[in-house]
């Protein structure tokens, strides 16, 4: 039986890369060999992948499947690798036309009932798909929204792995089957975001400072020409106060610094809610008594941006500094 082969995106940091996924079904005792330098997370995705196909009512082949990630060299870590590996076994066992994966990237965690569930990382992935000459996305209908930002991409986001069988099989129509679609070029305009539900009260505004007018003067300067800022003064003076207020007064993000600033929140899991772009800059304070890691980033396993790099085009307060200093 020939190989079939589908598309999905690794993630080192913020970088996109192209992986490919190949599945060969062939005579042997009924097992699933995963190979091309996966993690632990995605050595699991073989009992989601088994379970999410048999819970989609489709069959899952009775014989011995290897799955290879191409380039082997290349770590694959997380569980976004699923649906793509889930397609490229049905449409090795003829139950998907090959014509409806092609040129198609992938990217999305099984559930064992099937559902589709989101990943992080989807814009630096999807635009990483983009540069790589992919037309066409298919990923978590809750991420469908972010992928959108990335310009040149027809995305799909489907709730579940049966409805997107339906449509890929031209069984159902999008509307029918769950999936969103969203046209090639959609201009997804910068606005300002929406603030999360649940919200206790609105972001603070340096226009509630009262008094205070030298620094509020040098607030406004710091913030107009993006320089930094060293605020001095005994407990209770104000001056977190002013730190934390001191985005609201700086310029709004363009578009190309809103991708970015999304592209790091998107990889650390910390976008806001139904505010797929963040058009306004950030604002990080870690703790004094944060880790080097905390503050600069790193990890093992999976990179993990710090708070220097969550602050990112925005406001990076040090409070404390100089025991801050002395941690890291």
């Amino acid at each position: 039986m020939p190989v079939a082969r589908t598309h999905s995106i690794a993630l080192v940091g913020v970088e996109g890369y192209p992986v490919e996924i190949e599945s060969d079904i062939e005579n042997g005792l009924p097992t699933l060999l995963l190979v091309g330098l996966p993690d632990t997370a995605l050595r699991e995705a073989r009992d989601r992948i088994r379970a999410a196909i048999i819970n989609s009512h489709e069959q899952w082949p009775q014989r011995r499947i290897t799955v290879g990630l191409s380039p082997a060299s290349l770590p694959k870590r997380g569980s976004g690798f699923d649906l793509g590996i889930a397609l490229s076994i049905l449409t090795a066992a003829g139950a998907l036309p090959w014509a409806a994966i092609d040129g198609v990237t992938f990217l999305g965690e099984l559930g064992l009932d099937g559902r589709l569930r989101p990943v992080r990382g989807v814009l630096p992935a999807m635009a990483a798909a983009a540069y790589a000459g992919f037309g066409r996305a298919v990923v978590a209908e809750t991420n469908a929204a972010e992928a959108a930002l990335v310009p040149g991409l027809h995305v799909a986001g489907a709730p579940t792995l049966a409805a997107l069988l339906a449509w890929l099989r031209g069984e159902q129509e999008a509307a029918e089957a769950g999936v969103v679609c969203v046209p090639e070029g959609d201009p997804s305009p910068v606005g300002p975001a929406a603030p999360p539900a649940g919200s206790p009260r609105p972001r603070p505004d340096l226009a509630e400072v009262l008094g205070q007018p030298t620094a509020r003067r040098a607030a406004e300067i710091c913030a107009a020409g993006g320089h930094h800022l060293s605020l001095l003064g005994p407990p209770g003076a104000g001056k977190t106060m002013l730190a934390e207020r001191l985005p609201t007064v700086m310029p709004p993000l363009d578009r190309a610094a809103a991708l970015d600033v999304t592209s790091i929140h998107s990889v650390a899991g910390t976008l806001p809610a139904g505010s797929p772009l963040m058009t306004e800059p950030p604002f990080c304070a870690p703790h004094h008594t944060a880790t080097k890691a905390a503050v600069v980033g790193g990890g093992t396993g999976m990179l993990h941006p710090g708070a220097a790099s969550l602050a990112h085009r925005g406001c990076l307060f040090l409070d404390e500094a100089l025991d801050t200093i002395l941690t890291l």
